[in-house]
């Protein structure tokens, strides 16, 4: 059959499975625009309040749900505000097909209104992208593009279309079997990383020495430590990976990304590692002999002075992109290849250790926090547990993305839904929305922000309020860009220069002029309260919870020192 350029677009999200798209709309996406009116009953789009806070909401979508994210944007500023939520989505390897319109191809170069070159723009933040020139290309370029986004190590494409290739006709054939996987993308290296069938045989032969050389490392060592990050979470691991601690008899830290990849609460647990890690998890980092590090990139966030990482430790590091091996910590031995069949492949030559001593040291270093009467956040988040320990949780960045990492005991893969590699201000609510919208009401969702990271976001109560979706917005309200004004106690003096949050909104004017209900609170019997009906209503609100201004993330490690050297306890 003969479909314009649109159609076939929107014809090929939804031969992918793509329910639920995210954006705004455009003068170089109005034919897209209008085939996706005509299907309104097969395809859902979500309108929110600005194009970076849509492809925030498909990241979020991805990440909760572990499926592919749609974004779409017009031409121009609408592209180039998709800049930042390209970047995140690639810094954290989400899974997010970004669309855009363009001019058509005759005025390209002429610099014509709203025109962008947004394929070179975004060349070193995707993880590949298209510029479509033949409307018969278009089917084929969709196709590839879902394929390369959640293949291998997954991450951001984008394909940008001009307008004249919209509304250009051709013949489409829907696809079938084998078709919705294109023969090109079958030649993308990271593919091959993933393998199944006759290519599982021949990874199996190819890893063989490397996986009989790991299990002689872990065979001679007599401290050894998991430490595991977001690969493990994105590639179905957590169950592998969890019984090679048990067969190793090891302790697990996790990156901020990894978190719920083992449950907060299993005996083997230690947290997160690096500048606000915890006691136990850096320290034991420091003491281990070998590291079994597991879908990690090694930031330096986490690594502090890499000089002084992991010091008396050889590393086994298995990741499926090979660019990580070696790059910011030298490796013993490595494993290129997925971390769920990596593990499994290892389990099976690995035989049951026994390191008794060495288990209990890792676990005497686990601090328990004392209980007292003032309202902080610790208190805030371990309530939000008590109530719905299975909920989601989306973050900003800043003081209370680390209380969250710190305190939430996350219990599974995808509970946390936070940018880590690009630290992104403004990410959380469309985060949220994605992840709201992706999780069919099996369990709520809170964002956990700070009254910083709201201001950049909260144009999207609108789209929340609109559309009903159940997220809880919980404000940790201390006046100022909390982690700014932290660093400048710690580092520069007290001089508090353009930190302060002196100034409006008030937000529970804020939340009525939305239509939506808003709550403050100074105590933790009343923000349970508060947390129980909102989680029991269902229904979209926001609690603010009032906090010192000096309230501080501790531990932390200063920036460049070794992750046992902390400067706040």
């Amino acid at each position: 059959m003969k479909l314009n350029g649109a159609a076939i677009l929107i014809e090929c999200l939804i031969e992918q499975g793509v329910g639920t798209v995210f954006g705004f709309p455009g003068g170089a996406v109005l034919p897209i625009y209008d085939e996706l009116y005509k299907r309104q009953d097969r395809i859902e789009h979500v309108l929110t309040a600005h194009e970076q806070h849509a492809g925030h909401a498909a990241d979020g979508y991805a990440r909760a749900s572990g499926r592919t994210g749609v974004c779409i944007a017009t031409s121009g500023p609408g592209a180039t505000n998709l800049v930042t939520p390209i970047a995140t989505a690639y810094m954290d390897s989400s899974p997010v097909v970004f669309i855009t319109g363009n001019v058509p191809q005759s005025l390209m170069g002429t610099d014509s209104f709203q025109e962008a070159d947004i394929s070179g723009m975004t060349m070193s933040v995707t993880k590949h992208n298209y510029l479509v020139t033949r409307v018969d290309k278009l089917a084929q370029t969709v196709r590839e593009a879902f394929y390369i986004a959640r293949s291998g190590r997954p991450g951001p494409v984008l394909i940008d279309i001009p307008k004249d290739v919209q509304i250009a006709e051709t013949e489409y054939e829907p696809a079938s079997g084998g078709a919705l996987i294109p023969q090109l993308s079958m030649k993308h290296p990271t593919a091959q990383l993933c393998p199944s069938g006759e290519a599982l045989e021949r990874y199996k032969v190819k890893a063989e020495p490397r996986l009989e050389q790991a299990s002689q490392l872990i065979a001679e060592a007599h401290r050894p430590l998991i430490y595991c990050g977001g690969g493990v979470i994105r590639s179905g691991a957590g169950e592998a990976l969890l019984e090679l601690a048990g067969r190793v008899d090891a302790p697990v830290a996790s990156t901020l990304m990894g978190l719920g990849a083992l449950p907060a609460t299993h005996e083997r647990m230690l947290g997160m590692l690096g500048m606000h890690g915890t006691h136990a998890a850096n320290i034991a980092m420091q003491r281990c002999d070998l590291l079994i590090a597991v879908g990690v990139r090694f930031s330096d966030r986490a690594l502090g002075s890499a000089d002084t990482f992991a010091p008396g430790a050889k590393v086994l590091h298995i990741d499926i992109d090979r660019a990580e091996i070696n790059k910011n910590v030298s490796t013993t031995l490595h494993i290129t290849g997925d971390a769920r069949i990596v593990l499994e492949l290892l389990l099976a030559r690995v035989s049951q250790k026994h390191h008794e001593q060495w288990m209990q040291q890792a676990r005497s270093m686990i601090e328990e926090y004392l209980s007292d009467e003032l309202f902080e956040p610790r208190k805030i988040l371990k309530a939000m547990a008590s109530v719905a320990p299975q909920m989601t949780v989306a973050t900003d960045v800043g003081q209370h993305q680390m209380w969250t990492a710190q305190h939430f005991p996350f219990l599974h893969p995808r509970q946390l839904i936070t940018s880590g590699g690009l630290g992104t201000m403004g990410f959380g609510l469309g985060a949220a929305m994605g992840a709201a919208s992706s999780d069919s009401g099996r369990h709520p969702v809170a964002l956990v922000t700070g009254d910083g990271s709201f201001r950049m976001n909260l144009t999207e109560l609108s789209t929340i309020a609109r559309y009903d979706i159940p997220v809880i917005v919980v404000i940790f309200n201390n006046g100022t860009l909390g982690m700014v004004r932290q660093w400048q106690t710690l580092f520069f003096g007290h001089r508090y220069s353009q930190t302060t949050l002196d100034r409006g909104p008030d937000f529970m004017k804020l939340a009525d002029a939305y239509g939506l209900k808003g709550t403050r609170v100074n105590t933790i019997a009343d923000f349970t309260s508060a947390f129980e009906k909102a989680v029991a209503e269902g229904k979209p609100c926001l609690i603010e919870c009032m906090l010192d201004i000096d309230e501080m993330v501790a531990p932390m490690v200063a920036p460049g020192s070794p992750i046992d050297s902390f400067c706040l306890n």
